[in-house]
């Protein structure tokens, strides 16, 4: 392993060991895994992607006031003091800064972006926004996202609140809505937003597993159970 990434791995470790589990060192080692994994496939720049992925949840502004600049302030300091060139710096902060779900509402489509001076790594941004959004969706996505929801103690489900689509990055950020309705205001949009092959593919299961997953629960809900 690059000794760099191995320092940051301990890094993230140590930084997020207290972290809510839905954004806790497992969810960075199952992004770093995938992220991998696209990149087999991907013509790109391997540190980058690895560097990126790692730390892309170093501070996520939800549990920080909404700060967004403390991510990259952390990551910064932190790739400086392991040797890492000016060049990677830029790209990985640049990735941290621009991979979001809640940014992309106020961006647009990642390849809309353009930076100045180093060269902008596009590819290296949808190989770890397509992981960090697959670790959104299917199994794991429901388990987050209902242990996110008990985190902030949002209501599970209630008919009568409607899910709110077409959100812009504000009021994506101040809503609170019930967990059910975060599938249709974010998990569901995302087999869509998917930028590589191999990520689209994955998406495609993980999607279907989630539309069977609220099929039953509103079965449930609804004492629908046909099974008896």
């Amino acid at each position: 392993m690059n000794h760099r990434i191995e320092k940051t791995v301990l890094f993230v470790k140590e930084k997020l060991k207290d972290a809510e589990a839905g954004h806790d060192w497992f969810h960075i080692e199952r992004v770093w895994n995938l992220a991998k994994k696209i990149a087999e496939i991907e013509s790109c720049n391997r540190e980058v992607v690895e560097l990126a992925a790692l730390l892309h949840d170093i501070a996520d502004p939800k549990f920080h006031d909404g700060n967004e600049e403390l991510a990259l302030t952390i990551s910064g300091e932190h790739l400086v003091s392991i040797g890492a060139e000016a060049d990677i710096i830029q790209q990985v902060l640049f990735i941290i800064k621009h991979m979001s779900f809640k940014n992309s509402l106020e961006t647009g489509p990642a390849s809309a972006l353009m930076t100045t001076g180093s060269r902008t790594p596009l590819t290296e941004l949808h190989i770890v926004q397509d992981a960090d959004r697959l670790d959104a969706i299917g199994a794991i996505g429901i388990a987050r996202t209902f242990n996110f929801g008990g985190y902030k103690n949002n209501l599970m489900y209630d008919p009568e609140i409607k899910p709110k689509l077409n959100m812009t990055k504000a009021e994506y950020k101040k809503n609170d809505g019930t967990t059910i309705n975060h599938f249709y205001e974010k998990l569901l949009l995302l087999k869509d937003r998917m930028n590589t092959v191999t990520a689209k593919k994955i998406a495609s299961r993980r999607h279907d597993f989630m539309l069977k997953f609220l099929e039953e629960f509103y079965n449930e809900w609804n004492s629908n159970d046909t099974s008896c």
